[in-house]
């Protein structure tokens, strides 16, 4: 007779197979293996829980044993440093390259150039126009049109502001009134942590009276030792006394380009217009980031410069600075001096001394005219009706209303003079902004 057994397997499972009628003549399976759960349970269920039984074992172990191999390998990691170091007072053996995993990397500096401007737009009032979009402005480079990359409405960014005084004899009726109303100016327009000032005066030399600083005291210090020269005076300081300050607050001036010592041209008068541009240009706003102004108080008449009108104004585009020019002009004075000049109102800087006659006096209006439009600025005449603390509001309204605009020339048209055309779609809209810049010789 035929009949049925269960067997155990290795992998925990459990199984039936059919027997021979002599196996159970002898009985040794059917007393030994029938005698168990399946008289309490039935047949599947029990195979059932066995599968599941073993599987959770299965699991068990194998994660047991993933553990031990990570501790293992945590184990000889240090024990394998120990045998790589190398004895005392001998260099380290450095790795074998692998040429097939670490190649050498290969790096190409390409010089992008990108033109900042800063503009100022005004309505057919002259009220300033402060809410246009990127979208509003039309920019050419020498005619071509350019993609502005780069648009912001900079009232908030820094300000790096300087103040060329000229101290010449021709200002000495209407110092005090500008040394009032530049301290009145820096007090209401610079911001505490943000902005910086200095202070230049120039006639027969060109001084730094006090570098750049958020120091109020400092700044009214450096103001009030504005001076004008004395005839008999020598080489030292003509136009400040000695409390100024150079880079450290003390009165430090230029010489012949740098700093320290003045520079001078002979005689007792003089007017370094053109110098005193460019040395703030080139000796300090250059390293600066951010807005750049200078404002400049003079009649506009150089003496005796070293630099040219044509030089201080490329300094001035390549730093990026605005020049705004106040025309300070003393009539009774004017009258008086027969004509300290610079040799025509385009030339360079007039080396020697010397009057020009009545005739051939330069116009100092159009000159300071010419160097503001050229940057950007504006040039604002002192009168009875438009009073230097009237033009200190309307600079400071303009230096928070302006638009910066970025972009990168379609193509790289060498060195030198490329002009820049900023205009808006609006057609009734002016707007202010430099007529072009300098790239690297």
């Amino acid at each position: 007779m035929d009949g049925v057994s269960v067997q155990r397997f290795w992998n925990g499972t459990w199984a039936m197979r059919m027997v021979s009628g002599n196996d159970l003549a002898n009985g040794r399976l059917v007393g030994r293996r029938m005698r168990t759960s399946l008289a309490n349970c039935g047949f599947s269920r029990f195979v059932q829980r066995a599968r599941w039984t073993g599987l959770g074992i299965f699991v068990l172990l194998a994660a047991l044993g993933a553990e031990v191999r990570a501790q293992q390998q945590q184990w000889q990691a240090p024990q394998q440093a120990p045998a790589q170091q190398q004895p005392q007072g001998q260099q380290p053996q450095q790795p074998q390259a692998q040429p097939t995993l670490q190649r050498a990397q290969t790096k190409i500096a390409v010089e992008v150039k990108t033109v900042s401007v800063l503009a100022t737009v005004r309505d057919k009032h002259g009220k300033i126009v402060s809410n246009l979009t990127k979208d509003d402005f039309a920019l050419e480079e020498d005619g071509r049109p350019q993609t502005i990359d780069y648009f912001k409405n900079e009232s908030d960014l820094p300000l790096r502001l300087g103040l060329l005084v000229d101290t010449s004899l021709s200002q000495r009726r209407v110092l005090d009134q500008e040394r009032s109303a530049s301290y009145s100016f820096l007090d209401h327009l610079l911001r505490e942590n943000k902005d910086l000032a200095f202070v230049i005066h120039f006639d027969k030399e060109v001084e730094l009276l006090q570098d750049f600083t958020p120091s109020r005291p400092k700044l009214q210090a450096a103001l009030q030792s504005l001076q004008t020269p004395q005839f008999g005076s020598g080489s030292g300081s003509s136009g400040g006394s000695s409390g100024g300050g150079g880079s450290g607050g003390g009165g430090g001036g230029y010489g012949g380009g740098g700093r320290g010592g003045s520079r001078q041209r002979g005689g007792g008068g003089g007017t370094l217009l053109y110098d005193a541009i460019y040395l703030a240009a080139d000796e300090l706003m250059s390293k600066q980031q951010g807005r750049k102004a200078l404002i400049i108080l003079s009649d506009g008449v150089d003496h005796g410069s070293k630099e040219t009108l044509t030089e201080a104004i490329e300094t001035a585009q390549r730093a990026d600075t605005v020049v705004y020019s106040i025309l300070f002009k003393d009539e009774e004075e004017s009258g008086h001096q027969g004509g300290f000049g610079m040799g025509g109102p385009y030339g360079g800087g007039h080396h020697g001394g010397g009057r020009y006659p009545q005739g051939e006096r330069p116009d100092g209006k159009k000159i300071l005219q010419q160097i503001s439009k050229a940057t950007g600025g504006r040039l604002f005449e002192v009168s009875k009706k438009e009073t230097v603390d009237k033009i200190y509001s309307e600079i400071e309204e303009e230096l928070r209303n302006q638009y910066s605009l970025g972009y990168t020339p379609d193509k790289n048209t060498g060195p030198g003079y490329h002009k820049i055309q900023l205009t808006t779609k609006q057609k009734d809209l002016v707007v202010q902004a430099r007529d072009g810049y300098y790239t690297g010789e």
